[in-house]
């Protein structure tokens, strides 16, 4: 580890838990890295907090090993895991002038710099911006805080909500933190079902005193549709893992893109078609599969192949109720699916079976 040049941005990742996490945030790494050099007269730090440090190795990043200690007393006083991302962004600005914290489930589009431009006194970096607090009124956190940030002044119907995959500060601004931490901790036991209650809080605490910038042209944040990216993210680990900063691997960077691949406009078509010979019930179901038993041009949208097939049993399931193996089994020899399914139909069955005992 070499001690960080104090004039530098710090582009901060917090890593904890299963390995796929890990997966996530070496590969956002190393997307940072390929875009970085696209202003290669610019450097920054990059710093991770994990609880596992073996997977950063190969990475130039200086590792701060967390012990299950100090991440339980960056959660309390409720055990509150995502309170942790505000407590560690608050040490940093005590150490530097300027930082950004990002998730693991994100890649870059662009230089990380773009981030770093983006943030001055008076202003509060975001992944993006979102609707208004009022917009909709039937969610836990309006249903349960409105009132109460209403008569103490800290939030109306007009404050934008904002997602925190990114929160970027200046070190003058670190007291939006404190107040954050503070409004999670007094709100926690009231709204400790809503998943979004970190990013709620420093949306309050930012609400007229910050100015809001987004990054989603910078950084992409696939919260949704997790199991594709992943898939992709995974094919990339498996290619480059053990040289994930050669040219090769940098250039396949670029490959792992935002778009959840889909079959052209015509395929799409003849799998509608072909469906109509289904049931009604397995339509669906049947044209999902086959979006992920398309050839597509590029590899790391075809390693998406087994996320498709489980999101379209899942789906099935949530539609229609839990189908048996047999009933499975059944479903995909129906001779239309088996024929559009060709040589991937023993794949696509031992995948989707490989759980039963059938």
């Amino acid at each position: 580890m070499h001690p960080q040049h104090p004039s530098k941005p710090q582009l901060v990742y917090l890593a904890f838990g299963p390995a796929t996490y890990h997966q996530e945030a070496c590969f956002s790494i190393v997307s940072a890295l390929a875009h970085l050099r696209q202003t290669p007269d610019e450097a920054i730090d990059i710093q991770v907090y994990t609880d596992s440090p073996e997977p950063y190795a190969k990475l130039p990043v200086v590792v701060h090993v967390l012990d299950e200690a100090t991440r339980k007393a960056w959660n309390q006083p409720h055990g509150y895991h995502f309170r942790s991302k505000h407590v560690l962004m608050r040490q940093l600005l005590e150490q530097h002038p300027l930082a950004v914290l990002i998730d693991t489930d994100t890649f870059f589009r662009q230089s990380p710099m773009q981030l770093f431009r983006r943030i001055k006194t008076g202003t509060l970096l975001c992944n993006a911006i979102g609707a208004r607090y009022g917009a909709n009124p039937d969610c836990q956190l309006y249903k349960t805080l409105h009132q109460a940030l209403q008569a103490r002044g800290l939030a109306d119907t007009q404050m934008p909500l904002v997602n925190s995959g990114v929160i970027g500060l200046t070190a003058a601004d670190a007291a939006t933190l404190d107040h954050s931490i503070a409004l999670m901790d007094e709100y926690y036991p009231q709204a400790r079902q809503a998943y979004t209650l970190e990013e709620f809080c420093l949306a309050v605490a930012a609400y007229r005193t910050l100015e809001l910038a987004e990054c989603t042209d910078v950084i992409h944040h696939y919260w949704s549709r997790k199991a594709q990216f992943r898939a992709k993210i995974q094919a990339w680990l498996h290619k480059h893992g053990d040289d994930p900063l050669s040219e090769a691997a940098l250039a396949d960077v670029y490959l792992v893109n935002d778009q959840l691949p889909r079959p052209p406009a015509l395929h799409r078509l003849g799998y509608k078609a072909m469906s109509l010979t289904l049931p009604s019930h397995q339509r669906q179901f049947a044209r999902e599969l086959l979006y992920g038993c398309y050839a597509y041009a590029n590899e790391f949208d075809r390693a998406c192949a087994p996320a498709w097939w489980d999101k379209a049993l899942e789906n099935l399931h949530e539609r229609h109720g839990r189908m048996e193996a047999e009933q499975l089994r059944q479903c995909l020899r129906q001779p239309g699916l088996r024929l559009s399914l060709g040589r991937r139909h023993k794949e696509v069955e031992r995948h989707l079976l490989k759980d039963s005992r059938a």
